[in-house]
């Protein structure tokens, strides 16, 4: 077995360890150096280029992982990734450098799942309005909606797509889902009905995404798609930011097509002070928060480090991507 205290092991994302010191301590008891993100922000490509050179392991966040980061860590065995999506990593270089990828699918999905349903029922019955209203001095009489006998659309049935429809069994309220591999048995168990994209579309009250970002995926929510929404619906985007046209949504919630938006993810993080999507009364917004919880940053933070050590190790990871 390979002597691990000759690796040095980068780490990024900034709530690793936040939750549970013991993985800090032991993969500093496994490998030679631990270098930790100071920053508190995810790295730039430039940010990465003067903190992989020797390196052996990178345990990454969110982070512009290009291919000149990728050609230039000549050291580096292992990207493992601290959540489930990729997009800032370029495969292709890793692949071509014979740098093993992973990630930790289902780490965060009960997480994400519950700032869903937290965001759906703030917007439901405009919780944010009213506690900023009431703390001024004022007591308005606010009309919520009930959830009961409304259509919640998820668009996306992984994983978080799937805790999602589990917490929405207890509201009364009809749940319908597409995803391009839909898993049937498991929509059947949770009540859920299968429709086809546009179908969702059409039909939601609350549309939430929870789709990966994608060539196929990347603006998808522009004008057109927002046209043939519900009149009055709300968006739910827990996904990833640049699944949404930000001037196509700012379009449709200022001509009333929809009624509301919930964001934890924009396009640009964090977003401008300037973006005007920040100014309209009827938009949630959030700073990426939905893995940011203690059950979350835990299991991805022993998913990430235990694919990391071993790949170290000459092993094989579990949750390999590349």
């Amino acid at each position: 077995m390979p002597n691990l205290k000759v690796y040095r092991v980068l780490v990024t994302p900034t709530s690793y360890a936040k939750n549970d010191p013991a993985l800090r301590s032991e993969l500093e008891a496994e490998v030679s150096e631990v270098v930790y993100n100071t920053t508190g922000h995810p790295l730039s490509s430039s940010e990465l280029l003067e903190m992989i050179t020797g390196c052996n392991g990178y345990i990454a966040g969110l982070d512009d992982i290009d291919r000149n980061v990728i050609e230039a860590a000549h050291q580096l065995k292992v990207i493992a990734r601290y959540g489930v999506g990729v997009d800032k990593v370029d495969l292709d270089a890793a692949k071509e450098n014979g740098i093993v990828v992973t990630n930790t699918p289902g780490a965060n999905s009960v997480s994400v799942a519950e700032l869903t349903i937290g965001l759906i029922i703030s917007l439901a019955r405009m919780i944010p309005a009213a506690s900023e209203a009431t703390k001024t001095g004022e007591w308005p009489r606010m009309s919520g909606l009930t959830l009961a006998g409304k259509v919640i659309g998820l668009l996306g049935f992984g994983s978080i797509g799937k805790n999602v429809a589990r917490r929405l069994q207890g509201f009364d309220c009809m749940v319908i889902a597409y995803d391009p591999l839909y898993d049937s048995a498991t929509g059947e168990d949770l009540g859920v009905q299968f429709r086809l994209r546009d179908e969702i579309i059409r039909e939601a009250d609350f549309l939430s995404l929870h789709l990966p970002l994608a060539s196929d995926t990347q603006g998808m929510v522009n004008a057109a798609f927002l046209r043939q929404m519900k009149p009055g619906a709300f968006l739910v985007n827990t996904s990833r930011g640049e699944l949404i046209d930000e001037e196509g949504l700012l379009e449709a919630l200022t001509s009333g097509q929809l009624r509301g938006a919930a964001l934890d993810v924009f396009a640009q993080q964090p977003p401008g002070t300037d973006n005007p999507l920040l100014a309209l009364p009827q938009v949630i917004a959030t700073p990426h928060m939905g893995a940011h919880t203690d059950g979350a940053t835990n299991a991805m933070g022993w998913a990430a480090m235990r694919d990391c050590l071993a790949v170290l190790r000459g092993e094989q990871p579990v949750y390999r991507v590349v």
